[in-house]
């Protein structure tokens, strides 16, 4: 019922939040096709639990039915609770905290959904991954960023992963170096405490299952790293 997160078309999709854990895609999928034609729905699910995490995203096949079903859906009830309805693009500018990491070495067949997929363990993911590629060819320059929700799972990312094997390569894996500073990575002291007065910021926690857990990918062969400069984010 889900569609892959890079073909989204985030200008008519939906962020859903305040979901009772009897809510499903399903009956999200019916609600909201009372709005305009349904593309697809997407409720993010707890790697461990299997459990959705009180939120979801709606598509539609037009930006305007998006924008209707916001005015008209906001705020109704489901199961006793309130949902909240608004643009998935504003929702993720508004949880950017500056949990931004950079990802070096990376296999070149490596791509945005398995980066996803192997990260998302670790908390909420606010945009798809950003693998930089060749404009002429499309080709991955080996090298990529992840935006997520909160410091907690940016930290717990790092510390698993960095140095761990990727589909045969070990990925190294720091904060972003802002755009508007040279020098300056995310995850200062400052963005910390900005992130915890920000009242948009999810209690988001890593799984420790995962963050405590091997390598995510088989080792068949050591290739060496790339001598790579970690661009802004």
């Amino acid at each position: 019922m889900s569609a892959p997160i890079a073909e989204r078309n985030q200008d008519a999709t939906t962020y859903v939040g305040n979901l009772d854990e009897k809510v499903n895609e399903a009956l999200l999928w019916e609600l909201f096709l009372q709005a305009g034609p349904v593309v697809n729905v997407h409720m993010p699910k707890d790697r461990i639990t299997s459990l959705h995490q009180g939120y979801g995203f709606v598509e539609f096949m037009a930006e305007e039915d998006a924008d209707y079903a916001i005015k008209v859906m906001n705020m109704i009830k489901l199961f006793g609770r309130p949902v909240r309805v608004n643009k998935a693009s504003s929702h993720q500018k508004n949880l950017d905290v500056g949990a931004n990491i950079f990802i070096g070495n990376l296999d070149l067949e490596i791509d945005e959904k398995l980066l996803y997929d192997t990260f998302s363990a670790f908390g909420v993911i606010l945009q798809t991954p950003k693998i930089m590629r060749d404009p002429t060819t499309g080709n991955s320059k080996g090298f990529a960023f992840i935006n997520f929700a909160s410091f907690e799972a940016s930290d717990a990312a790092i510390e698993a992963m960095n140095g761990q094997y990727l589909c045969n390569r070990p990925i190294s894996i720091s904060y972003a170096f802002k755009k508007d500073s040279k020098n300056e990575r995310h995850g200062s002291a400052a963005e910390r405490l900005l992130a915890a007065q920000n009242p948009m910021s999810q209690t988001d926690r890593p799984h420790q299952l995962f963050a405590d857990a091997p390598p995510v990918a088989a080792v068949y062969g050591v290739f060496p790293p790339q001598a790579m400069v970690p661009q802004a984010l």
